[in-house]
């Protein structure tokens, strides 16, 4: 794979407990964490995937039906946890941003995308289907806040089926080649969200796989403990969720080296999240 530069950090969180993340732990609220990553590619210049809560949350939520998404998330988020403020505090213009990979709709993956007036969208076909044909309380049912997408997303939008190269993959089935340069290979991984996708790409040190909200925990794949029942309420399609994990689980196995990245694990991202941004660990 072509390398690329990669930070990874957090832009806000919101409580949940954590028996709901995995079966049978305590019910105590821990906090889910809303990882962003920052990806300079050698030819394509800065790119996004996902952008974390923004205070717009607050702001989205203010109102009937979409309040009660607040009511049962907590969110906490603070102007200088905001993507913006991360990336400008590092002299990094939002302008300079020029691609923004969406794995799915939800708020805390969102939460940004008005802050990026210069950027090409990328999502699933599926994922965009969705948002679209939801009315605005079903869309709240799901965790997507419709006030956080810009008015022109559609015209900056590509499809990444369209975007990149159809590739085949031995786990998988296939994967999609964004940029037909082998650096950043896009993968289905539908289940907690309709179309939801994640990315692979190879920096200086090592191989990253960063799957959003495939899994909430390292243990889903590692050992097949998954989450409590009572969250196929709010996920796209309990069936489709236990098959991604199951690809995963042995993509794992087959390329144990990959450093794979739930969105909201402290267990695996502690571990690679800096405060400051510097290209030059991960």
């Amino acid at each position: 794979m072509k390398n690329c530069k990669l930070y990874l950090n957090i832009a806000g969180y919101c409580m949940a407990k954590g028996s709901h993340a995995v079966k049978g732990e305590s019910p105590k609220d821990i906090p889910f964490k809303a990882l962003f990553g920052l990806i300079q590619h050698p030819e394509k210049g800065w790119i996004l995937f996902d952008t974390g809560y923004t205070r717009r949350f607050y702001n989205a939520t203010r109102f009937f039906p979409n309040k009660m998404y607040a009511l049962t998330t907590r969110v906490l988020v603070d102007e200088k946890d905001e993507i913006k403020s991360q990336i400008e505090n590092a002299g990094i213009h939002c302008d300079d941003i020029r691609h923004v990979i969406i794995s799915h709709f939800h708020a805390d993956h969102i939460g940004g995308l008005k802050d990026f007036s210069n950027a090409t969208f990328y999502c699933s076909q599926t994922a965009w289907d969705q948002v679209k044909q939801m009315s605005n309380f079903m869309a709240f049912s799901k965790g997507i806040l419709k006030g956080l997408i810009p008015e022109d997303f559609e015209s900056r939008l590509k499809f990444v089926e369209e975007a990149g190269s159809k590739i085949p993959d031995a786990v998988f089935g296939h994967a999609h080649d964004l940029f037909n340069d082998n650096s950043i290979l896009v993968y289905n991984l539908p289940g907690h969200a309709a179309g939801q996708i994640g990315i692979a790409l190879q920096t200086q040190t090592r191989k990253y796989f960063l799957i959003a909200d495939a899994c909430w925990d390292e243990r889903a794949y590692l050992e097949m403990k998954l989450p409590h029942p009572i969250v196929r309420l709010v996920f796209h399609s309990w069936k489709e969720y236990v098959a991604t994990v199951s690809k995963i689980q042995r993509y794992h196995e087959l390329f144990p080296d990959v450093w794979i990245v739930p969105a909201h694990c402290s267990a695996s991202t502690d571990k690679v999240i800096r405060s400051n941004i510097d290209l030059n660990v991960l």
